[in-house]
């Protein structure tokens, strides 16, 4: 360890005991310095577009200005403006049903902040990955700390910047480093952990976070599939399928890893995607709307990637493109890779890239039986006409989420929780999921000065043996 990052590792856990001492002072911050909170969330973005999409194609090589504004500013904003209007609503103590043998009393559960929170966020939406999880912890009124990726360093200069004009350190501070100062942040004492990433780094990170018993969201990731049914238009799954993959040049959670279909109609689907992909991107090695791949090690993991599978006797199509110049560029052309083989790290591993696999099967029970022969998914994606099957493949299915005839969508709806299953993370938010990740429900139960329950108390007697009875019947 670096003497900097020795510096740095004091100084976060010097700025997270000042806002556990903020916190004592405020624990529940009103709901309209809340609200002013999210507005300045919210103008923070819409004032600072430009900056920040510049900071993350920087940190790309190439970010295309259009996904930038769609997948991460203008999706806090919603969440902002979201969380705003539903927060008095959200935030309400609310009264539940008494039992009659504990009469009289009321009981009501208060939604509280937790405290401090730490948010660690990873490289490929660095913007939208750190702001939505801490809107859900302004809106909850809590403090935060973020930790950014090391892998997106104009970005998270950026953020400490904005935040550090829009917030007291107090309240909330971002914290710059490298791998050690992220294993020291996930080690410290928050009241909840929030942690977006890769699968193998959440497991240490929820490991670190258990030495002192802190509750922890993993938004982690995993192989997402998609199923196109029998008689589902072709040309209407490539293009959502396409879209979905080549978004963010794949480097998206939620992108769909491979594609299922029915035996026979694996080239015909594989070129109708590559085909949509030329003319959406005519260049992608030089097109400024087609993005690149974040770093030189993703770029090399990416194309050993497509050896291996082509060396494993699998069909690759790609769109047209300038080889060298996309080398140079650090763009993988999209790709889509015919029945690669079952070992392969492109059906083994999660993706993150412009690759797409596309293998067949016998029958819909066959395809269903090969997703849950395997880690829950983050996201499922099933493309029918027939409502009974789609529900039917939903049946044997477990996942994070779900797309129907669409994908990637079901994480922009407010109200829809976002979140993994088993593998592919614990936890949710977005909306009031985010609230409540952020929040404690306080369970009160109150009585007068003098409750029927003291006549339980021994030697037991005839109240007792009314009061069991009641309970046990």
């Amino acid at each position: 360890m670096s003497e900097a990052e020795a510096k740095q590792i004091e100084r976060m856990k010097s700025l997270l005991a000042t806002q556990r001492d903020a916190f004592r002072h405020e624990r529940h911050r009103p709901l309209d310095l809340r609200k002013r909170d999210l507005a300045r969330i919210a103008a923070l973005c819409r004032n600072n577009s430009d900056a920040i999409c510049d900071a993350i194609s920087r940190d790309f090589g190439n970010r295309a200005k259009q996904e930038s504004v769609i997948g991460e500013i203008a999706f806090v904003i919603q969440d902002a403006d979201h969380t705003a209007k539903h927060l008095s609503r959200w935030a309400k103590s609310r009264t539940v049903s008494t039992p009659m043998t504990l009469m009289p009393g009321k009981s009501t559960i208060r939604r509280e902040p937790k405290g401090v929170v730490g948010i660690v966020s990873p490289w490929n939406y660095p913007f939208q990955l750190a702001m939505a999880p801490l809107v859900a912890a302004l809106g909850a009124g809590c403090r935060a700390m973020i930790k950014p990726s090391e892998l997106t360093p104009a970005t998270a200069d950026l953020m400490k910047r904005l935040i550090g004009e829009a917030f007291e350190e107090d309240h909330v501070c971002v914290i710059s480093g490298g791998p050690a100062v992220g294993e020291a942040f996930s080690k410290l004492k928050f009241d909840h952990l929030f942690y977006t990433g890769s699968t193998q780094v959440g497991r240490l990170v929820a490991m670190a976070a258990a030495e002192n018993l802190v509750p922890v969201t993993l938004e982690l990731g995993g192989k997402s599939p998609a199923i196109v049914t029998p008689g589902y238009p072709q040309l209407s799954a490539a293009k959502s399928i396409g879209w979905g993959k080549f978004f963010n040049a794949g480097q998206t959670c939620v992108a769909p890893d491979y594609v299922m279909v029915p035996n026979g109609e694996e080239r015909a689907l594989g070129e109708a995607i590559i085909k949509i992909a030329e003319h959406q991107f005519p260049e992608s090695s030089s097109d400024d709307a087609y993005t690149a791949i974040v770093s030189d090690r993703h770029y090399e993991r990416l194309t050993g990637m497509i050896e291996e599978a082509r060396a494993g006797g699998a069909e690759i199509l790609q769109a047209k493109h300038d080889a060298q110049a996309a080398q140079a560029a650090r763009k993988i052309p999209p790709t889509v890779v015919l029945n690669p083989p079952a070992d392969s790290k492109l059906m083994t591993e999660e993706i993150f890239g412009p690759l797409l696999p596309v293998i067949g099967y016998s029958e819909i029970d066959a395809a269903t039986n090969y997703v849950a022969d395997r880690e829950h998914p983050l996201a499922l994606y099933v493309y029918s006409t027939d409502k009974e099957m789609a529900s039917r493949i939903l049946d044997q299915s477990q996942s994070g989420g779900v797309g129907i005839n669409t994908n990637l969508l079901h994480l922009s709806v407010p109200d829809l929780p976002f979140g993994g299953i088993g593998a592919s993370g614990q936890g949710s938010y977005h909306g009031e999921a985010g609230f409540l990740t952020f929040t404690h429900e306080r369970a009160v139960f109150a009585t007068g000065k003098w409750h029927p329950s003291r006549l339980l108390a021994p030697p037991y007697g005839k109240f007792y043996e009314t009061v069991s009875k009641k309970q046990m019947s």
